[in-house]
């Protein structure tokens, strides 16, 4: 009898198992990439002369003066990026990725806690050693497809003016015969009053609500987004703010030929609810048109771009930003050139700077909509580019660009409220810039960059005074890349 309760019990186990064998079964794929890179700038500076620095007594060097214009850096950096999606069952997985190892061979850790990495869910300490960026349920419903948990939010349309970080967001989309239609709710900052934040205001917060409209065909794709921000976060100073962007876009192939244009304008206000407060009106337009024609090994094109920029004597007016930079920017996923425009450069070797804040390419966005972006802006952009692939192997690119300042104005939104007046830069010139790089494709997984580009530096980066003094600048970069 017990031998017949056991065998009965087993088989009862054996069925269950059976049952809920679909519920335990996750199918778990990984992808990513690795790169290994080596940066050397040969100036930190623009700037020509300054105030000579003289070493310690103690230090192995002899204490000849050194000018700390004068200084280059060389070093090497990393970064491990993993994908994993747990596929629950068909249309459900749960979507992850985290980035690890980011930082510089053998340099100074960054403080826990105070550096931000401002394409990342984490801080940048965090991100030296390992730091979680999405985490989301992605579900293909009988009525739509629902997202919902921190994912990407910034990439739209063309690369241009796309900054891709991790926001919490709620997506819903839906698509049929080439359409594409979606609803997106994202919190980007929380004030509340909560067990980590002891909050002064009932509401502190930033939102943003999108609405996507997109059609595809065969040989490209037109699509619009609507944004509308709601920026409570500056209770504290009497301020609220609203602001609506519209960015239409287009992608189309006619035979070689490859066109992409993109159109941003944003326009709201920063209110003051204490009378006589300060008020900012934002009117902020960029845009972005790229045509390419690839034939068998040869390929060529071209690129204008335009960022708004602010003219500081008219300060109630924020056309390319609120404190320096612009509300809408040229993104930083956009890389067009390796000194001039690249956020890679900027996140690992830091600002080159200029005469009166003129110089430090890091194209600071105000932090009012938590934006933080060091992407493109006050700009005139042109850019002409060619490419030979000898091998299938070996892949050669070069690129002559030249920018201007859309405002020579030099200041600051604040300036007239704490007694500054705005002057203006001698030029508009940023200057010319010639990059030229190589990708040797080592296996289909594994890559090699070389690169080299040099500024020939602008008069805009004198500042106000025409006797300020300039160099030019050179970069060389070297990259190895890993796909899985």
């Amino acid at each position: 009898m017990k031998r017949l309760r056991l065998m009965l019990l087993a088989m009862v186990l054996v069925l269950v198992l059976a049952l809920c064998a679909s519920a335990f079964a996750v199918d778990v794929k990984f992808g990513g990439s690795y790169y290994a890179a080596g940066m050397y700038l040969d100036k930190t500076t623009l700037l020509k002369g300054g105030t000579p620095y003289i070493p310690s007594p103690g230090a192995s060097l002899p204490p000849v003066p050194v000018s700390t214009e004068n200084l280059s850096t060389a070093f090497y950096y990393q970064r491990l990026r993993v994908n994993m999606d747990f596929v629950v069952s068909p249309g459900l997985k749960f979507v992850t990725r985290f980035d690890a190892m980011k930082r510089a061979w053998g340099a100074a850790r960054s403080v826990p806690g105070t550096a931000t990495d401002d394409v990342s869910s984490g801080t940048r300490a965090e991100n030296e050693n390992i730091a979680f960026d999405w985490a989301y349920v992605d579900y293909t419903s009988p009525v739509g497809l629902f997202m919902v948990g921190i994912q990407d939010d910034g990439g739209w349309g063309t690369i241009f003016s796309d900054t891709s970080r991790p926001q919490g967001i709620v997506t819903y989309a839906i698509e049929a015969k080439g359409f594409v239609g979606a609803l997106q709710i994202i919190k980007m900052l929380d004030g509340s009053k909560m067990a980590i934040n002891n909050a002064q205001y009932s509401d502190f917060d930033m939102d943003k609500y999108q609405l996507v409209a997109m059609y595809e065909w065969k040989t490209g794709k037109a699509g619009l987004l609507g944004v509308y921000y709601r920026a409570a976060n500056f209770r504290d100073m009497g301020m609220l703010a609203k602001v609506f962007v519209l960015q239409p876009f287009v992608v189309t192939n006619v035979g070689p030929v490859k066109v992409q244009a993109e159109v941003d304008y944003a326009w709201g206000n920063l209110k003051n609810d204490n009378p006589g407060g300060i008020e900012f009106r934002v009117d902020n337009l960029i845009g972005w048109i790229d045509a390419g024609v690839d034939v068998k090994q040869y390929y060529f094109g071209g690129t204008f771009a335009y960022v708004a920029g602010n003219d500081w004597k008219n300060c109630d007016m924020t056309k390319g930003g609120v404190i320096k930079g612009g509300f809408l920017t040229g993104g930083m996923d956009w890389n067009p050139t390796l000194i001039l425009f690249n956020n890679e450069r900027q996140y690992w070797a830091g600002d080159i700077g200029g005469h009166d804040m003129t110089g430090t390419f890091t194209n600071d966005v105000s932090k009012t909509f938590g934006l933080n972006d060091t992407g493109m802006y006050n700009t005139w952009f042109f850019q002409a580019r060619a490419g030979v692939r000898p091998t299938d192997k070996l892949d050669i690119n070069a690129s002559v660009s030249y920018a201007l300042a859309d405002s020579k104005t030099l200041g600051s939104m604040l300036g007239p409220f704490i007694g500054m007046t705005a002057t203006d830069a001698v030029s508009n010139e940023y200057g010319w810039e010639i990059d030229i790089t190589g990708t040797y494709q080592i296996t289909n997984n594994l890559s090699y960059m070389l690169g080299g580009g040099y500024l020939f530096t602008g008069n805009y980066f004198k500042g106000s005074d025409p006797n300020n003094q300039l160099r030019d600048d050179f970069l060389i970069l070297n990259k190895l890349t890993l796909t899985f």
